[in-house]
């Protein structure tokens, strides 16, 4: 397991710690607590430090426990139970046409439209697994902890909303979120491991063809890691087919990863802006014959998950748009963007 950061004494929201800490826009951008080993801004203080761990629990005991669920390699399947109107069954589970004579009657939460994947593939529902640790949360739902293969990025999503989503009312918790570990209390109640399994079990192989269907596997072939390697705005554009020669091939990358360094600031990074001008940018190229739609639009939308996983209704309308405003005012890469 790796890394640990606190949650808010009686929550599961990420405790604050100086004034600036709770309010609310707060990043880590010159903020100083990080650096001096306090306990702010969520996963991104989690640490495997012992003695940094003791000090901030003997601070304050009534701290619950998160996992970063990213350099722990977790993939938790986060089951909810909400009394929430049941959507129209294309919503259910992303992807998947449900026959109009599959009687849905008594589907109401999480548990059944999990269940029902599950079925559909001849595998166990997550909730069921007693191979691996699963914990019921204080609201009546259930976190199946899985351990992600060496190499494999997955990302997080909520539900079943537009963009990537794997089932109404199931959320996936992966790299770039965090996970509440069994034991937190809450004012609702406490998470309680169930069953006798306490270790994450490897993702099941079913489960993880379904999350790399739905788009939450970032990194299915991961090249080796050396210095030789580009960085990953340049290989979006060189597994896209290159082509753009190389003043807009440099123009692109640069605006490519800037949108993708904002995963390093939850908020107050300028995401929207830096994205909407990479897609106009793309969408300039497109409007020249550099680039085609289909890759402009996989090159930013890649960008964007890694920059704000789970928030796909957000970034989509802006790739949209930048890309058809691009489109409009085509040019071409001697020129200046």
């Amino acid at each position: 397991m790796a890394g640990a950061p606190a949650t808010a004494p009686g929550a599961k929201t990420p405790a604050g710690n100086c004034p600036s800490c709770s309010e609310r826009g707060h990043t880590t951008r010159g903020c100083p607590c990080l650096k001096q080993g306090r306990w702010c801004h969520g996963f991104l203080a989690a640490t495997l430090d012992q003695e940094l761990i003791t000090s901030w629990w003997t601070h304050t005991p009534g701290f619950g426990v998160g996992v970063a669920c990213g350099p722990a390699r977790l993939v938790v399947i986060d089951i909810d139970a909400h009394p929430t109107p049941v959507p129209e069954r294309k919503r259910l589970l992303p992807g998947i046409t449900i026959d109009p004579r599959v009687n849905l009657s008594g589907l109401t939460n999480g548990f059944h439209t999990i269940a029902l994947l599950a079925a559909l593939r001849g595998e166990p529902s997550p909730a069921d697994d007693e191979s691996t640790l699963r914990v019921r949360t204080p609201s009546g739902g259930m976190h199946a902890w899985y351990r992600a293969a060496p190499g494999e990025t997955y990302l997080c999503s909520t539900g079943s909303g537009p963009g990537r989503g794997l089932a109404w009312q199931v959320d996936v918790r992966a790299t770039g979120g965090y996970i509440i570990a069994p034991g937190t209390r809450t004012k609702d109640g406490a998470y309680t491991a169930v069953g006798d399994c306490r270790d994450p079990a490897p993702l099941p192989s079913w489960l993880r063809l379904e999350l790399t269907r739905t788009g939450h596997l970032a990194s299915p072939d991961p090249a080796p890691r050396t210095p030789a390697v580009p960085p990953r705005a340049r290989l979006a554009v060189l597994e896209a087919g290159g082509g753009l020669g190389t003043v807009g091939d440099r123009a692109l990358r640069r605006l490519v990863a800037d949108v993708e360094a904002c995963h390093l600031v939850p908020e107050g990074a300028g995401f929207s802006a830096k994205l909407n001008r990479a897609a106009y940018t793309a969408g300039g190229l497109i409007g020249t014959g550099y680039l085609t739609h289909d890759t402009a639009h996989a090159i930013l939308t890649r960008a964007a998950q890694h920059a704000r996983p789970g928030q796909e209704r957000r970034f989509e309308r802006i790739i949209d748009s930048g890309l058809a405003a691009g489109q409009r005012r085509p040019f071409h890469p001697q020129e200046r963007p």
